[in-house]
């Protein structure tokens, strides 16, 4: 391979270089999965014809808004899921050449990405009107020669996931034809991501009582499927023939547990969302619970077969077409997942149907009755099964990982551990306390929970040194083997992406800019409204302090490092714009936020212009806390420095004496001498 990224026409891989597919057996049998599964919701649709609208309270769209609605979900969110595991394949399965550009072992699936994505985009873009359209009760032709189309977007929430979704198949789209290299598949992760989870959060997942919940658990199990889908399509149908049997195994190695856990997470969360939505004495009665079963039962097909596939990988006898059968059973399975979750969110929950809803059940899911105290901020809990989850994970690893370099008999830090579990301790509490609560509902505790997640957490994270402790830990590949995690971490560390985002001024400029562009533009309202985007804040907060601090007082390795000095000036250069937006905060005429607020309209807060005041006061003051911790461990590293510098001085003039200042010793004894 020595196509480069900038070429727009990668060519392709010479066919005694890039081998055949596999065997025409697997892709077959997906395709005719796929195909029934058309079919199954075509008849499902004719079937219920205006029954099911009429179960919900909604209008008849007519026949063919009723049909293609859900299809056309089924695919698309298949396309989707397709793009987003196929890039987690070609990260886990590659080994990239000396240009960083992936080899032949998954250019097949790299083409499967290139046609999949323009799928996903082609369906994406008819799925917003054909939302709108399903949702408003009207036909799809009615709603095109009518003017009224751009109102019922704005009506529909399913409408403009699919506006996201299509915008980011089309940046997946765009940037996978122009470039084979490893790194940029990686980064595309994000995107294609983001885009398949956007589909399960505006449907029942996002309304009602308790959507904290059911909205965390959409983005997990839509994130596992669509990972798990397109994992196993790739490795059914893309390995070329020609594989080293000794990569297939390895392949197989990293497949079969990855795809047990994904599928033991999507059975875990869908049961929970499932007990959440769908009350107990409705489950086989209504059609919303019935699919919900069919959708969990897929789920076990694919973490038995993933189990087993596991257990035969680690035995050493799964051989390349034990990997193709099992990957198939896999990719069967979770397809039908997938078309049971496009139905779902297609329909309205039984739970919701008749529920009286309240401002709280709309905007928060949960209820606040009385202000925040010391006592309400320990005790109500809303924990966050997305972040929380992911903080006692991360701690878990990190303990996990010391013990076994300690194991070695190598030594880590007990501060870097301690400061690492304080700091996923402080995120879980931060996110599932009642700070997360009332910051929901409030701009004065959500300036707490900003502030916390900003420039407290992160600061504990990265002294943590996790990326040090996992270059200790996970074994460098052998030669001749397929790159590991090892390989991964050192390159996107070093890559470009990293290098611009780590830049001193790159992260200064994020990490005070995205205060000003959240809370001064109309974004923060719209982002206050749903969970998802609480849980989206929350993640780019923690990002953006994380690369900042990392900057500052960074242990892990990284492209780029300032003296000492200027890091303790890059600190207190940031402060002045904390306290500037302060002091806006506190000054202004206008709510941020403002009609969020109405809606939720707390009544026991008497003022939200007194709740921004102090708001702004938290976010003036609270900044001066960390600003602490990092000017004491940014003194003790360079204190430290300086003594391995004057430790490896000394170490060097005894092993290479200086003779010019021997000479010049010998010299004033002469002259000493001479004098007596």
């Amino acid at each position: 391979m020595t196509t480069t990224s900038t070429d727009p026409t990668p060519a392709a891989p010479s066919p005694e270089v890039a081998g055949p597919v596999v065997r025409r057996g697997p892709q077959s049998v997906l395709w005719g999965v796929v195909a029934a599964g058309v079919v199954v919701l075509f008849v499902y649709a004719q079937v219920s014809g205006a029954t099911r609208f009429t179960e919900t309270g909604d209008q008849y769209p007519g026949l063919f808004t009723a049909a293609a609605t859900p299809i056309l979900f089924f695919l698309g969110l298949l396309a989707a899921a397709i793009t987003f595991g196929g890039l987690v394949f070609v990260m886990i399965a590659s080994r990239p050449d000396t240009d960083g550009a992936i080899g032949h072992e998954t250019y097949r699936a790299h083409r499967l990405l290139e046609r999949t994505t323009l799928g996903w985009l082609a369906v994406s873009v008819v799925m917003v009107v054909l939302t709108a359209a399903d949702r408003s009760g009207i036909e799809v032709g009615r709603v095109l020669r009518n003017q009224g189309l751009t109102d019922l977007i704005d009506a529909s929430e399913q409408a403009k996931a699919w506006i996201v979704s299509a915008a980011c198949a089309l940046v997946v789209a765009v940037i996978v034809r122009v470039s084979l290299r490893w790194t940029t598949h990686v980064l595309l992760i994000v995107p294609a991501g983001i885009g398949t989870v956007a589909l399960g959060v505006a449907g029942s997942a996002g309304q009602g009582p308790g959507h904290d919940y059911t909205t965390g658990t959409a983005l997990v199990v839509f994130a596992a499927a669509g990972v798990l889908v397109g994992m196993s399509t790739c490795a059914a149908i893309t390995v070329p023939t020609d594989t080293p049997e000794s990569d297939v195994a390895q392949v197989a190695r990293r497949l079969a547990p990855l795809g047990t856990l994904l599928a033991a997470t999507v059975v875990v969360y869908l049961s929970v969302q499932t007990a959440i939505l769908v009350p107990a004495g409705q489950l086989v009665d209504s059609a919303f619970g019935r699919f919900a079963l069919i959708a969990i039962v897929a789920a076990v097909a694919a973490l038995a077969v993933n189990g087993l596939a596991w257990r035969a990988a680690h035995a050493g006898t799964l051989d390349r077409l034990g990997v193709i059968r099992s990957s198939t059973v896999s990719a069967v399975a979770a397809i039908g997942l997938i078309a049971m979750l496009a139905v779902m969110e297609t329909r309205t929950a039984p739970g919701l149907l008749f529920h009286d809803f309240t401002a709280f059940d709309v905007f928060l899911g949960y209820n606040l009755p009385e202000p925040p105290s010391a006592t309400t901020i320990l005790t109500v809990w809303r924990f966050d099964v997305v972040l929380g989850v992911g903080a006692i994970a991360a701690a878990v690893a990190y303990i996990w990982a010391v013990r076994r370099i300690r194991s070695r008999g190598i030594e880590w830090s007990r501060w870097r551990m301690l400061s690492w579990v304080l700091g996923c301790l402080s995120l879980m509490f931060v996110t599932s306390s009642g700070v997360r609560a009332y910051g929901s509902a409030m701009f004065s505790m959500h300036m707490v929970e900003h502030m916390a997640l900003n420039m407290f957490v992160p600061v504990l994270l990265v002294l943590g040194a996790p990326m040090t402790l996992a270059l200790r830990v996970l074994p460098t590949a052998e030669r001749g083997a397929l790159p590991g995690p090892r390989e991964w971490i050192v390159w996107l560390v070093h890559s470009r992406v990293t290098t611009f985002l780590s830049h001193p001024v790159t992260a200064l400029i994020m990490f005070v800019a995205s205060l000003y562009i959240v809370y001064f533009t109309p974004l923060f309202g719209i982002l206050a409204r749903y969970h998802w985007g609480h849980e989206l804040m929350s993640v780019h907060f923690l990002i953006t302090g994380y690369l900042f601090y990392w900057a500052i007082i960074g242990i892990d390795p990284g492209p780029r490092r300032l003296p000492f000095l200027a890091r303790l000036g890059l600190l207190f250069a940031v402060m002045p714009f904390h306290a500037f937006f302060g002091i806006a905060t506190m000054t202004m005429n206008t709510v941020i936020g403002q009609q969020f607020y109405r809606f939720v309209n707390l009544s026991w807060l008497d003022s939200l212009s007194h709740d921004q005041f102090v708001g702004g006061a938290i976010a003036w003051g609270a900044s001066e806390v960390p600003v602490v911790i990092v000017v004491i461990a940014l003194v003790s590293q360079w204190a430290a420095s300086d003594r391995r510098a004057g430790a490896r001085a000394d170490r060097q003039a005894d092993a290479y004496p200086d003779d010019e200042l021997a000479a010049y010793n010998a010299m004033l004894a002469e002259l000493g001498r001479g004098r007596r």
